[in-house]
């Protein structure tokens, strides 16, 4: 089987894009239903901030096509406020929220860490094994929630499967080969993440699959990328898909064998303060064969 590529935008919902992206006069709850025409996969942004409404999952769940995939940002008050300590009852209200109600449309977790936080092997440790690995264990430790949901609580998977975890990092102390070590350990994806040089870049691969995150060229969540640059990430999802290391890749550590069934790429454009980020993902994927059902609709 084919690895699957998937380029996409992390949220959908912001004010510049009308008009520009979204057609003039479209409604905007008709916003993520044009948007998941155009690109596989978003990464759902609010979940970062607060837990949200069961219904919301729903509806989200309901206005993509069948094949769609969300990424889901993992709370803030684990990794922010608990800052990854003590945990299990944050992660059982966070995944009783209503992320169960994706079924098939739930993709990868992405964990965003603060940038004053540093490498605790001991710390990251317990995180990783406190994390649920299938739906059904998620089901499980969402059974322990507290009751602080917005609206009812959602304990039960629609098909078994298994999940996937990735983590971004943003402070110097990560650069170590143990921390690289630690993830294959767990199988965690680390996330690439391009910060335009403000955070930590790593391309080590860890896990089965790959989750990239481009916050833009030159100037964070600002600037665009170039066809040149495009060019680049292009041959880098390539290598990536078919189980490889990029041979530019920055590494700590060697990389490992070839995977001869190829990795899954998950890719997030956040360049969205000038709206390059739907624009940039149509065009990467437009070089990886993937035509936009928009594309037509979508050019500037």
């Amino acid at each position: 089987m084919a690895a699957d590529i998937r380029i996409g935008i992390s949220g959908w919902t912001y004010p510049p894009w009308r008009k520009v992206f979204y057609p003039d006069g479209l409604p905007q709850r008709e916003e993520l239903a044009f948007a998941s025409r155009a690109v596989r996969s978003i990464e759902i942004n609010g979940t970062f901030y607060s837990l949200q409404r069961a219904s919301s999952f729903q509806k989200w769940h309901d206005a993509v096509p069948d094949d769609f995939v969300f990424a889901i940002k993992g709370s803030r008050y684990v990794t922010h406020l608990r800052r990854l300590k003590d945990t299990e009852k944050a992660l059982a209200n966070f995944f009783a929220s209503g992320v169960l109600t994706l079924g098939r449309k739930l993709g990868p977790f992405l964990w965003q860490l603060p940038p004053s936080l540093r490498f605790d092997p001991d710390l990251l440790e317990r995180f990783f094994e406190s994390l649920p690995r299938t739906t059904g264990e998620m089901a499980e430790l969402a059974r322990h929630h507290e009751g602080r949901m917005p609206e009812r609580a959602v304990l039960k998977t629609r098909h078994e499967a298994p999940l996937r975890h990735a983590l971004e990092i943003r402070h110097p102390s990560f650069e170590t080969p143990d921390f690289i070590r630690l993830l294959r350990h767990h199988r965690i994806g680390l996330v690439v993440a391009d910060t335009a040089g403000k955070w930590p870049f790593l391309e080590d691969v860890t896990a089965d699959f790959v989750y990239v995150r481009l916050h833009g060229d030159e100037e964070l969540y600002r600037s665009g990328y170039s066809k040149q640059a495009l060019d680049r990430w292009g041959t880098k999802v390539r290598a990536w898909a078919a189980g490889k290391s990029p041979r530019d890749a920055k590494r700590l550590t060697p990389p490992p064998p070839q995977r001869k069934r190829g990795r899954d790429v998950f890719v997030y454009f956040d360049n969205d303060v000038k709206v390059h980020a739907p624009f940039d993902a149509i065009s990467l994927a437009e070089r990886l064969g993937y035509s936009s059902a928009v594309a037509t609709q979508s050019t500037r």
